[in-house]
């Protein structure tokens, strides 16, 4: 029988504050800083849902909902939210939240799919993942769907690899 965990074993927070040098000419925070920090947060949880060395899938959505700014401190929330055979979802949701101003905001949402790798480098077995409270249930529930979507975008962006190669167009 396959072994299973709870989405909240998965959890791992990520904090960081914003600096200017973090930020782009808008004076907001970079989004491939962002990015990167996200996949970082993400691969922790992954890690620690199946107990093995992952990479990542695919980025499957980034959506920034709010600006964050210089100072604002930023924690990524990420859980493990839907689970195939070797594959993860990873949902993680940011925070930037103003201490001066006791405020706090969703400023960002993402979906990223890991991959677990034995010792070989070859894809293995994850456990199933399950929902223990209201708001993990609707990631779990629609995360076939999602999976779904994800097959049929990655088949697309094969079948575009046949019309392009390594040259590069200037």
């Amino acid at each position: 029988m396959r072994e299973r965990k709870s989405m909240t074993a998965s959890r791992t927070v990520k904090t960081q504050q914003v600096f200017p040098s973090d930020t782009n000419h808008h004076n907001t925070l970079f989004g491939g800083k962002l990015m990167a920090s996200i996949d970082d947060v993400a691969s922790i949880a992954a890690t620690r849902h199946c107990g093995y060395s992952v990479v990542t899938a695919s980025t499957d959505s980034v959506d920034f909902v709010k600006p964050i700014r210089p100072g604002d401190i930023v924690s990524m929330v990420a859980v493990v939210s839907y689970t195939g055979n070797s594959s993860m979802e990873v949902f993680v949701k940011v925070i930037a939240e103003n201490i001066l101003e006791n405020r706090k905001e969703l400023a960002a949402t993402s979906f990223l799919t890991f991959v677990a790798l034995d010792e070989h480098n070859r894809p293995v077995q994850v456990p199933e993942v399950y929902a223990e409270e209201e708001d993990q249930k609707w990631l779990n529930e629609t995360g076939a769907i999602r999976a779904i979507k994800r097959k049929e975008r990655s088949a697309e962006s094969k079948e575009l690899l046949k019309f392009f190669s390594t040259k590069l167009y200037t």
